[in-house]
């Protein structure tokens, strides 16, 4: 697109294909998510918590927001049925500043999504996961959204995880 000299050209998209949802979670060291094809429900809440189960090898300790998702009575059976597996605790409810996932989506945001012009939701969920991927590669990334969240890993059990 072409513009006089000294103006900013400007790109004008329709963006109306439905929503897409992508969920992630944080060890001290390594970031996990999942790109969804619609907003989320308890049914993609279990299978990110499945995958979390199939991808770290020891017992959790599940600190999320309150979504109503999280607290859903499927999402709790799930949880029940992993015999303590998964413990969970809930942050203060309205305290983005303590989640580190805030953090990411923060980073995410301001550095890989601008710019992005995708044609559809397909080319869009393709994006998506690529700048995640490249995210989660960056190293000091993870410690420092743990450090800006300001709560102490030091002495839990995720000490010596993925």
């Amino acid at each position: 697109m072409w513009a006089p000299r000294g103006q900013t050209p400007l790109l004008h998209a329709n963006f109306n294909w439905s929503s897409l949802t992508v969920t992630a979670a944080l060890t001290p060291r390594r970031m996990y998510f999942r790109v969804y094809p619609k907003a989320t429900d308890q049914t993609q809440a279990i299978d990110f918590l499945a995958h979390l189960v199939r991808q770290i090898t020891c017992p959790l300790l599940l600190i999320w927001d309150r979504l109503p998702v999280h607290r859903g009575a499927l999402v709790r059976q799930y949880l029940r049925s992993l015999d303590g597996w998964i413990q969970q605790e809930y942050l203060p409810a309205y305290a983005p500043e303590l989640n580190p996932v805030e953090y990411v989506w923060a980073d995410w945001k301001q550095h890989e999504l601008p710019n992005l012009c995708p044609a559809g939701r397909s080319e869009l969920s393709h994006l998506a996961r690529r700048t995640l991927r490249r995210l989660s590669r960056r190293a000091r990334l993870i410690p420092a959204c743990w450090q800006h969240s300001g709560l102490d890993l030091s002495g839990s059990i995720f000490r010596g995880t993925q």
